[in-house]
């Protein structure tokens, strides 16, 4: 395992208008670890990954990727930096091709290549608009975009929004995958959460804006009732 963490956070902080969303959130991954970050509705995931990948500008802590540390709300340096951020609306460019979408993103051919590799499924749809798409085309267009960039750090934001459960449990195992066969670190929001915890290296539930509860994955899913306590927004026992 690497020395230097792949993204380490410490006391994070953010919010809208002067309102803090979240407060004191610290964790760190090496290069291939999954973080699975859970919590209700209103909990401060999105928040979370919105100030991480500098889109808001954070009000406390520091954010390093790679022992760089990164500018409060300079999403062009931290895409640069290696983190990249697959919102829950996709963010496709609707009317561009899924190559037209793909060569945008791309730092060279072969990451493309790479990512069709991933996703069979596109190297037959390429010349379809985005728009045309599947929802589960989408996604995987969505998270194919997010990888030809390379990253160090990959930021998945509700995977199954709007997605058959069949869906998700074929798109969480690539994610894995990448992890595993490249070493990037990702940090996966999803409400599935045992789907997501059975591919994931760590979890973190919040509530309100902070952390209620954190483990190993397999320890929470023998004691669900921990994260069912913690979804209420109480300390689990």
């Amino acid at each position: 395992m690497s020395a230097t963490p792949a993204l380490e956070v410490t006391a994070l902080a953010a919010g809208y208008v002067g309102s803090p969303v979240i407060r004191d959130l610290s964790f760190a991954l090496a290069p291939g670890e999954v973080l699975c970050l859970l919590g209700p509705n209103g909990a401060g995931k999105t928040t979370t990954l919105l100030a991480l990948s500098g889109l808001l500008a954070r009000s406390a802590g520091t954010v390093t990727v790679n022992g760089v540390a990164l500018p409060a709300g300079r999403p062009r340096t931290a895409a640069r930096a290696g983190l990249a951020f697959v919102p829950d609306d996709r963010s496709l460019f609707r009317t561009l091709t899924v190559a037209e979408n793909l060569a945008l993103a791309a730092t060279s051919k072969s990451r493309i290549a790479d990512v069709l590799d991933l996703f069979s499924l596109l190297r037959e749809r390429l010349n379809v608009h985005a728009g045309l798409l599947s929802g589960g085309e989408q996604q995987q267009l969505a998270l194919g975009r997010a990888l030809v960039q390379d990253p160090k750090v990959l930021m998945v934001d509700e995977l199954s929004m709007g997605l058959a459960p069949v869906i998700v449990e074929h798109l969480l195992p690539v994610i894995r995958q990448v992890a595993d066969e490249t070493g990037t670190a990702v940090i996966l929001v999803e409400q599935h959460f045992r789907l997501a915890l059975g591919i994931s290296d760590q979890a973190i539930v919040l509530a309100h804006g902070a952390e209620v509860l954190r483990g190993a994955p397999s320890e929470l899913l023998a004691k669900p009732e921990q994260i069912e306590a913690a979804y209420l927004g109480g300390k689990a026992a």
